[in-house]
């Protein structure tokens, strides 16, 4: 008895510090156990670089007063957001792996530990990289959905992630700036990065623009379906709390200005926890215009989107193109996007009258578990339409509900005729999931 507790407790200290190590680092690449197939790292070997842009003459949202008489013409400035590119790198590339990132409170800045090599040599592709744009919550930064860059790279994408400005955790200021400018950003940043990979520059060959996908997270997520052709409602423009003096209505659905928005380079888009159906900002009219395949990820209990009036809604709402719904069964808005909450953020801030991990964590699903079904899920997504991979969308060819799949397999691994387990989970792995499909008629 007492030389089992001599052989058992070193092993517990043993895993717990190596547990309390893993986490001291701030990792975003963890690869759990139960992680789906696709989850997985690629083969290749990651870069990332800063890249400052300036969208000039745009509308100064912050220099309208609301109680004001509207402004003829409308104050206008050059609008600077601070990109990450995450890209495949050459091989034998180096860096230093290290990502420095804010933290919710503005305040704190921590290290993020990944795989990304700072400023490493691009690949050089005989086909270009498909492209996908990142667009982060309100507030968030360009680090929050690390997890899916690094992890989308190492695969054969190059993955532009921006920093709103307004909206970042050390620039939020008045939401009306978000409104209007969220998709703005998205198509800006699209514009100037197929500049980059055109002819002469800086990033040539690396990657085609002309086949890019488009991730949001909250507000991402609402600037993602207006990127992707939802017009806002009449109500939505008008709104004291919104964009001043009407200025939203440049999305507004029917409006020239935004039927003239989506941008036919942008193949597909993935929406977690989409926010505005909840305060009606679309409508079926609006929904309809959505152009591309579209697959939104949500958790059932979203207290800030919300699932049935919110998130569901809006992807039963989409009825012209091809819509998915993953659902983590009792998840909250947190459910996906966020990378794990950083050893520093575990506070009470005062000033922000919350437990800064709080933003990146979810009270019932493990973060770097659900980073990994996410993972798994945009993986899948993006390959199907942004690369035509056929073994990509049989990952998506699922029974709803994850509880209720069969795993039923011979010795060899063949599978019986009643296996209808989740492809690319292992046995007993699939639960609390389901995913939805619906495609126009």
């Amino acid at each position: 008895m007492t030389s089992a507790k001599l052989t058992t407790l070193p092993l517990a200290v043993t895993l717990g510090v190596a547990a309390s190590a893993l986490w001291a680092e701030n990792r975003i690449d963890t690869q759990l156990p139960s992680a789906p197939a696709l989850a997985a790292y690629g083969d290749m070997p990651v870069g990332v670089r800063q890249i400052e842009m300036t969208n000039p003459d745009q509308i100064n949202i912050l220099a309208i007063d609301p109680a004001a008489d509207k402004p003829d013409p409308l104050p206008r400035y050059d609008r600077p957001l601070t990109v990450e590119v995450w890209y495949p790198a050459a091989d034998g590339a180096s860096g230093d792996t290290t990502l420095k990132a804010f933290l919710r409170d503005g305040t704190t800045e921590v290290d993020l530990q990944g795989r990304a090599m700072r400023d490493a040599a691009p690949a050089t592709p005989d086909d270009a990289y498909p492209l996908v744009i990142i667009s982060h919550g309100y507030p968030g930064n360009r680090f929050l959905l690390s997890h899916i860059a690094e992890n989308l790279a190492s695969k054969g994408y190059v993955v532009a992630s921006i920093d709103h400005t307004d909206s970042t955790y050390r620039t939020q200021a008045a939401f009306g700036s978000t409104l209007v400018n969220r998709s703005l950003d998205q198509l800006f940043v699209l514009e100037e990065m197929a500049q980059m990979a055109a002819d002469g520059g800086e990033m040539a060959g690396l990657f085609d623009a002309g086949n890019a996908g488009l991730i949001g997270y909250s507000m991402g997520g609402y600037g993602a379906v207006i990127t992707a052709g939802g017009g806002v409602t009449e109500a939505s423009v008008a709104y004291p709390w919104g964009g001043p003096h009407g200025t939203l209505g440049i999305h507004l659905a029917g409006s020239d200005s935004h039927n003239a928005l989506p941008d036919a380079r942008i193949k597909t888009a993935v929406a977690f926890g989409p926010w505005g159906m909840n305060t009606g900002f679309w409508d079926a009219d609006g929904l309809a215009g959505v152009q591309i395949p579209m697959l939104f990820i949500a958790g059932s209990q979203d207290d800030v989107s919300l699932y049935e009036n919110g998130v569901r809604a809006l992807w039963d709402g989409v009825s012209n193109v091809e819509a998915a719904l993953l659902t983590y069964e009792n998840g909250g808005h947190n459910s996906g996007a966020p990378m794990p909450a950083p050893k520093e953020s575990y506070y009470f801030n005062e000033d922000k009258g919350f437990d800064i991990s709080e933003h990146y964590s979810d009270p019932v699903w493990d973060s770097a578990r659900m980073n990994n079904i996410a993972q798994h899920f945009v993986t899948a997504w993006m390959d199907r339409h942004l690369k035509t991979d056929a073994e990509a969308a049989s990952y998506l060819e699922l029974v709803e509900n994850s509880n209720d799949g069969v795993w039923s397999k011979e010795d060899d691994g063949t599978e019986k005729e009643d296996h209808s387990y989740w492809k690319g989970f292992a046995e007993g792995t699939a639960k609390g999931l389901r995913y939805e499909v619906k495609v126009p008629q």
